[in-house]
């Protein structure tokens, strides 16, 4: 049977206003914060957490204080990271395939 994640990351480091993560297969993707938090993978996030009755969604363009900046980074298992983010944030899983996904994605439009 083929494993789940066919590719891991060997670091992921916090660089200023990116983070760095490079890949078992030598790729490296360095993903703005930006573009991971706009990413986030959690439910609510994308859009499954918004029937409660006391919801007020954020309107756009306003952010928190912190809504871009990460606190920590946690280790989930061996198959992703929980990014604890500075407004309190702290539901986004990045499975290894969800942050392959993103850097990928972020750099094929940046070419």
């Amino acid at each position: 049977m083929e494993t789940m994640n066919k590719f891991r990351p060997t670091r992921i480091k916090r660089l200023g206003k990116t983070i760095l993560v490079r890949w078992n297969d030598g790729r490296a993707d360095e993903i703005p914060l930006t573009v991971l938090r706009d990413k986030c993978p959690c439910a609510t996030c994308n859009g499954e957490g918004k029937t409660e009755e006391n919801y007020i969604p954020i309107k756009a363009p306003f952010k928190p204080a912190g809504f871009y900046e990460i606190e920590k980074i946690l280790p989930v298992g061996n198959y992703a990271v929980n990014i604890i983010w500075k407004d309190g944030h702290n539901t986004g899983i990045y499975s290894w395939d969800v942050l392959r996904t993103i850097g990928e994605s972020f750099s094929d439009t940046n070419k």
